[in-house]
């Protein structure tokens, strides 16, 4: 087949197109043969005929079955009864009829998996090696440093956590490594920073005052502690929060690159960044050094498909080779890197006009919601301004992809630093009930009851989760949801023409989001340690929560959702943090990593 441009193949998906058609006969694993073990079943079970009863009959022949004292067959008997009676109906209360999948032999694989299964491959001639790559995984990764704009960039098939846990085990190259790590970040961070055994200077994420959400550091934060901590390996933020806010990430960059720190981005839910002129700039742009992203989240890759990207000198990119193979399998899945190859191709061959249906759709939703009152929608008082200034050059070295974004963030480069909240991802739609009756949870159960799932709430917010796979039907399915529910409890007519700020603070006196977890009157802490070693449970102690300040944790607080931990193993508790897990557990918030549920006392270490 020949191809206009090398950007337009999808080289590791077509390497597995022409396995499958080749129809050669395996003797390597997968034990599955390409779908083989299952053919017969299927083909049994389309031909209506019953392998459960043969081999029933059969085995009464020879004497198998045994019946107990009370008359019943043996277990072999009840299994296939039992998968037959759970897979007999779905929703509907029928019958699977997909290629006679369903019969009487119980659940069997469909064609349409098995058709995958033919493709569920490993290091053989032809699909290359993940962890040497040399041909079509080596092209399909160039291929990717292409369409986002790095130099470099590696699949990964472990989600971001691979990507997170690589970059952390690369800079923290010696015992006690001092890393400045933004405070609400995922707990494969964390994992990281444990597997490295490093010190974390934990960095205090700037709020949003009107919805009191935590962001990023502020680049004064992150100025304070670079100065402080000289020594330290480098910087790692998150951008955007599962909330879809962010900030510039240029300044930051510039403060990292001038005390020679790589600058580490978990930039898991904007893959799709700097994709569309719509959309916010990536992290690579700005100037990172390393970016983490899960291409399954906001673009069309696989369950755990993700993506590694890198530029410029100051990661040990040998090293890092080495990390990543410590880290993903030595199987990795290649129907998962195959559809990263697809992903990035679709971006390549489309360009911005892949997110024209997602647009229409996520922007079709929001003039309806316009409609519905009572239901606000959150977005920075300060948008970022997409158009670059006129005549803006593209940087040396950098691809076109990147130049574009570039000129999109300078814009933003000139807002004060103190705007930690001036992006929105457009295809975040987080609504909350603007009268305060519905909390977040509440407004999603009742969603969820109308056939709309949400990608999360917390106790005031709803995230609504669009992206270049929704439709407009999708979104009037939505609108209609959020008028039935406004409907049913006599809120339809609501009228409000408060603030944004002033509509938040008319719901729970006590809201307080489980995504914060700030200090008070510190932007950045004293080195935590984190190691593999377990605590001893002899060196510690219980002690009631009011009469732990000052003590060192012994144990993780994570309030979940989301799992960001509050307090950390070794952290000295200060009255402020006493304060915040009083209040959100009397809040009825659910904590994680604690010996005691109820947080009336904290594990604490003896000394």
């Amino acid at each position: 087949m020949k191809h206009k441009n090398k950007s337009s193949r999808a080289p590791l998906y077509e390497a597995l197109l022409a396995y499958r058609d080749s129809k050669q006969r395996s003797f390597h694993v997968p034990g599955h043969k390409n779908g083989q073990a299952y053919r017969h079943l299927l083909e049994q079970a389309e031909a209506g005929q019953s392998p459960a009863k043969d081999i029933v009959n059969e085995e009464q022949q020879h004497g198998v079955i045994q019946s107990d004292a009370g008359g019943n067959v043996n277990r072999r008997i009840e299994q296939f009864s039992s998968v037959e009676e759970q897979g007999a109906d779905m929703a509907s209360g029928e019958r699977l009829s997909d290629e006679g999948a369903h019969s009487e032999i119980g659940l069997v694989p469909d064609r349409s998996f098995l058709e995958m299964m033919e493709m569920d491959v490993t290091e053989i001639i032809g699909t290359d090696d993940l962890h040497h790559p040399e041909g079509v995984i080596q092209e399909a990764q160039e291929l990717a440093a292409d369409c986002f704009g790095a130099e470099e960039s590696f699949f990964l098939v472990g989600g971001s956590t691979a990507g997170n846990l690589s970059l952390l085990l690369t800079v923290c190259d010696e015992p006690n490594s001092i890393v400045l790590v933004q405070r609400n970040v995922h707990k494969s961070v964390i994992h990281g920073l444990m597997l490295a055994g490093a010190r974390a200077v934990f960095l205090e994420p700037w709020v949003d005052p009107a919805s009191g959400l935590a962001v990023m550091p502020s680049v004064e934060t992150v100025q304070a502690a670079v100065q402080a901590y000289p020594e330290a390996k480098g910087v790692l933020v998150t951008l955007p929060n599962y909330y879809g806010m962010g900030a510039d990430l240029t300044p930051i960059a510039e403060v990292c690159h001038a005390a020679g720190m790589p600058l580490l981005v978990d930039e898991a839910h904007a893959a799709h960044y700097g994709q569309h002129p719509e959309l916010p700039v990536s992290a690579l742009s700005c100037g990172a050094d390393g970016v983490v992203q899960s291409t399954h989240k906001m673009l069309t890759a696989f369950t755990m498909g993700a993506m590694l990207h890198i530029q410029g000198t100051r990661l040990n990119r040998s090293l890092l080779r080495q990390r990543l193979a410590m880290v993903q399998s030595s199987s990795p899945s290649y129907p998962v890197m195959a559809s990263l190859d697809l992903a990035r191709r679709l971006l390549h061959v489309q360009g911005a006009d892949t997110f024209t249906a997602g647009f229409a759709a996520v922007n079709a939703f929001k003039r309806g919601l316009a409609e519905l009152p009572r239901f606000q929608l959150l977005q920075p008082a300060q948008p970022l301004q997409p158009e670059p200034p006129a005549g803006t050059a593209k940087p040396a070295g950098m691809s076109v992809s990147a130049a574009q974004q570039t000129r999109e963030g300078l814009t933003a480069a000139a807002m004060p630093s103190a705007a930690g909240y001036t992006a929105q991802d457009p295809f975040k739609a987080v609504i909350y009930d603007g009268t305060g009756v519905l909390s977040g949870y509440g407004l999603q159960q009742q969603l969820e009851a109308c056939g709309c799932v949400p990608e999360m709430s917390d106790e005031r917010y709803v995230v609504l989760l669009f992206s270049l796979g929704s439709t407009v039907q999708d979104a009037q399915h939505l609108l209609q949801s959020l008028h039935h529910i406004s409907s049913a409890d006599g809120h339809e007519q609501i009228q409000s023409n408060a603030e944004p700020s002033q509509q938040i603070a008319k719901g729970s006196a006590h809201y307080i989001s489980t995504w914060n977890n700030l200090q008070e009157n510190n932007c950045y802490s004293e080195p935590i340690s984190f190691t593999l070693q377990p605590i001893v449970e002899t060196d510690t102690i219980n002690v009631p929560i009011e009469e732990s300040a000052g003590c060192r944790s012994a144990e993780m607080v994570i309030p979940y959702p989301p799992g960001i931990p509050l307090v950390y193993s070794g952290e000295r508790i200060s009255t402020s943090m006493v304060a915040r897990i009083q209040l959100l557990r009397d809040e009825g918030a659910k904590f994680h990593g604690v010996f005691d549920a109820s947080l009336q006392s904290l594990r604490v270490m003896k000394d």
